[in-house]
């Protein structure tokens, strides 16, 4: 299911409301469907096109949002939802902040969009992030350095539902087809990796300047 754009996108861009899209999507679902890990399609705003069982079973313990649940928008559940941190392990520094760098980027991009927009509305509203997005973002990326905004490739930590599973890391991979980029979509699939447990993971060293808590850090 494709949400309705609150802004415009810019041309040329094909609508999804055309049946040669909708018979693309639909077709898309089911290969989804298909992907053992947690997978979803998202616009240029991270309202969510389509998500797969697994994304739904990931994120099955989140409670209700009236605008941030899991499979309608995927940024203001990382950054708005009160159970994100359950479900996204170090959510601060590994997922809060690369998605605020992403959302910064997208408003340079569509500033016009009124989803953007009001994303940016509810940031303001809080002082905390304000600050974060406002001052402290600019620090973390000069500290962890461009490529820890970029999300294809990226190692993060989940706590999965499943007991099988439960603390581990997933693989952020950013994979989409031509026809799917064209609809002005991504997507995204977190794959899950075996837990490697030894005392150098444990003893890891986190980057001082990534946090939200204290912006910007203090000497």
């Amino acid at each position: 299911m494709a949400f309705q754009a609150g802004g415009q996108r810019p041309a040329p861009r094909p609508g999804p409301a055309t049946p040669d899209a909708q018979a693309y999507l639909q077709d898309y679902a089911a290969l989804l469907e298909a992907v053992p890990f947690p997978s979803l399609v998202v616009d240029h705003r991270w309202d969510v096109v389509l998500a797969n069982g697994a994304f739904r079973t990931l994120f099955r313990g989140a409670g209700t949002h009236p605008t941030a649940m899991p499979a309608d928008n995927f940024l203001r559940f990382v950054l708005f939802h009160p159970d994100a941190s359950a479900v996204l392990a170090d959510h601060e520094a590994s997922w809060c902040l690369p998605m605020l760098a992403q959302f910064a980027a997208a408003m340079e991009k569509y500033g016009h969009d009124a989803g953007l927009q009001a994303v940016r509305r509810d940031i303001a509203q809080d002082p905390i992030m304000e600050a974060a997005y406002r001052q402290g973002l600019p620090h973390w990326v000069h500290a962890v350095g461009v490529e820890a905004v970029e999300h294809d490739g990226a190692v993060r930590p989940l706590h999965h539902p499943d007991p099988r599973w439960g603390a581990t890391e997933c693989r952020v991979v950013v994979e989409t087809p031509r026809s799917l980029e064209e609809l002005g979509y991504t997507r995204l699939t977190l794959v899950l990796r075996e837990t490697r447990r030894s005392p150098q993971r444990a003893g890891r060293t986190r980057r001082p300047a990534a946090h939200l808590r204290v912006v910007p850090a203090t000497d």
